[in-house]
């Protein structure tokens, strides 16, 4: 392959970068003064996507201090070459942009790594295989968890605690589902958390039940805050450990910045994204642990305490941990019922699906957070609840003025018809995640219906003609951090076993596709003068692939990549 023996020779030349402090607040410009003449490193005979318009592609660049010096012909930059310079020759080799992932819960994915691995599961029998597996080494009262179960894989029946019961008759289990929305847990989990006949439905949650009225184990959205409150709390060296790992996971896959939207999901305690602020991404700035760049969003009824912050702190408190802004819920998910929708779903005429916060009460605490120039980011996967979010931004647009607010939709994963023009009017960011539909596409057809999922689902091509302004993302460890397949996953809509693409109609192009996952990913976290394109005075994070040309990767999207460099030093492998 071209590129090993460079890349190999970039490895042991351990070049020394000094790397900037601050990432710039949102509203100021990138200043960035090069020093010294020459490049630290040149990459030559290269096949470079920038995701630049004003130069879309390149064959050289050179990188000093850590940013992008000067990207262009060879010849362009072959004068920028001195004595220590070291030059890359990647022998036509596709660079991109490091891969921004737009939404994951960082830490809580890094410490599924070391839990139970639940997806994928295609039977009932594997899915106890594994609980049993995971037990075997276990002392009696130490709680089993794990995660990323989808019952439409096996079938679609729910799992429950009597599945659980004679494998664990010693260990409380906790097992959520792949949307993080549902868990299910064995009845000795529910004995500690006092859930029985007589525990009542929480507000934006279900304890689901037999006929007879008895708790099956399965707990929805905010229900599932009676098992977490009683659920051993995970120690700060876990959850240190675990955003190393989960760093090494996302460089390995191409990620270079993500936006962390936290541990807070209905139910939870606003608590733990704070906790896990100060315990862990604070130590690893202190302790210069930081190998991935983070954007944190905090819980928006905490948003005061993030004002406090920004305060003491600025924007950023290195180049490596921004403060983005806040993150509130409207509605549930797909899978487990819970995404508010218009009608109601197939069998189940009653059910709309649950809003789990009241509309008065976001609508208030997003006018204070606009007003004080913290973004917003909201979940909203059912078509009335992304309805009811497009109407509340326009409240808040006549009640806070017109600004630069970037707004964001997390998910926006059903839309009405008409809903998707409206995006463009403010500006609104739809932050999506591609994978997603290789699972709906099997079942969203069964919750709503053939022709409702299929005119309403992930509307991507709808939603960048409409104005919007796409940013793609995982939601890991709801799905695994993948961007390159999430590309494909854009361009060509085929789940696994699917002859023929679901809904074409919204399929993107190849550039698009990566514009959602780079510079438009930036934008959309106000990050965009730093990161995001290979520009000159940005950041050098930047990917390398096995394709040896641009034609090669436009037809046959790769699904590994074979180096990660951020800020012009190689990070993976």
């Amino acid at each position: 392959m071209p590129v090993s023996s460079a890349l190999l020779a970039a490895a042991a030349a351990a070049v020394a970068i000094a790397t900037a402090v601050f990432l710039l607040p949102p509203a100021s410009h990138l200043s960035w003064t090069p020093r010294g003449r020459f490049a630290d490193m040149i990459l030559a005979n290269a096949t470079i996507y920038t995701a630049d318009a004003a130069r879309p592609f390149a064959d050289a660049m050179a990188v000093r201090a850590g940013r992008v010096l000067r990207v262009g012909t060879y010849d362009a930059v072959k004068e920028l070459k001195g004595r220590r310079t070291h030059e890359l020759n990647l022998g036509g080799n596709v660079v991109l942009p490091g891969f921004i992932d737009s939404h994951v819960h960082f830490i809580d994915g890094g410490l599924q790594l070391a839990r139970v691995p639940l997806r994928g599961v295609r039977s009932k029998d594997d899915f106890v295989s594994r609980v049993k597996e995971a037990v075997r080494d276990k002392q009696p009262g130490h709680w089993i968890l794990g995660g990323g179960w989808n019952n439409d894989v096996w079938g679609g029946d729910l799992p429950a605690a009597a599945w659980l019961d004679d494998i664990s008759p010693d260990n409380p289990v906790w097992l959520s589902r792949m949307d993080g929305h549902m868990g299910v847990a064995n009845s000795l989990a529910m004995k500690i958390a006092g859930i029985n006949k007589n525990t009542n439905d929480p507000i934006g949650g279900t304890v689901m039940r037999t006929a007879e009225g008895e708790p099956t184990g399965l707990l929805v959205d905010t229900a599932m805050k009676l098992v977490f409150d009683v659920i051993q709390e995970v120690s700060v060296d876990e959850r240190r450990e675990a955003l190393l790992r989960a760093s090494r996971h996302a460089l390995k896959k191409g990620v270079t910045t993500v936006v962390d939207v936290g541990s807070y999901f209905p139910g939870s305690s606003v608590e733990k994204t704070w906790q896990d602020f100060s315990d862990v991404y604070e130590w690893a700035h202190s302790t210069k642990k930081m190998i991935i760049r983070v954007c944190l969003f905090f819980p928006m009824p905490t948003f005061s305490r993030i004002l406090d912050l920004i305060d003491e702190n600025g924007r950023s408190l290195s180049q490596w941990i921004h403060l983005g802004g806040v993150k509130a819920f409207l509605d549930g998910s797909l899978g487990s019922s819970g995404a508010l929708f218009h009608e109601p779903y197939e069998g189940d005429p009653g059910n709309y699906g649950l809003q789990v916060t009241d509309f008065d009460v976001l609508l208030n605490m997003t006018l204070d957070s606009d007003k004080s120039g913290l973004q917003v980011a909201i979940h909203a996967i059912g078509d009335k609840a992304n309805d009811m979010l497009l109407d509340m931004l326009e409240k808040v647009v006549d009640l806070n003025g017109r600004k630069d607010r970037r707004f964001r939709i997390e998910h926006a994963q059903h839309l009405a018809p008409g809903a998707a023009s409206r995006f463009g009017k403010h500006g609104t960011i739809a932050s999506v995640q591609p994978d997603h539909l290789l699972d709906d596409a099997n079942s969203a057809g069964k919750k709503i219906g053939i022709e409702r999922a299929e005119r309403s689902s992930y509307t991507f091509k709808s939603l960048l003609a409409g104005g919007a302004r796409l940013a793609f993302g995982s939601d890991w460890p709801v799905s695994d951090i993948n961007p390159l397949q999430a590309i494909q996953t854009a361009m060509y809509r085929k789940p696994p076993g699917w002859e023929v693409p679901w809904i074409p109609a919204e399929r993107l192009s190849v550039d698009e596709s990566l514009k959602a996952h780079t510079i438009s990913a930036a934008y959309a976290c106000f990050l965009d003068h730093s990161v995001g394109s290979l520009s000159e005075g940005k950041y050098a994070d930047f990917v390398v692939l096995p394709s040896t040309s641009w034609e090669e990767f436009s037809k046959d999207v790769p699904g590994h990549v074979l180096a990660t460099y951020v800020s012009g030093k190689m990070a993976y492998p």
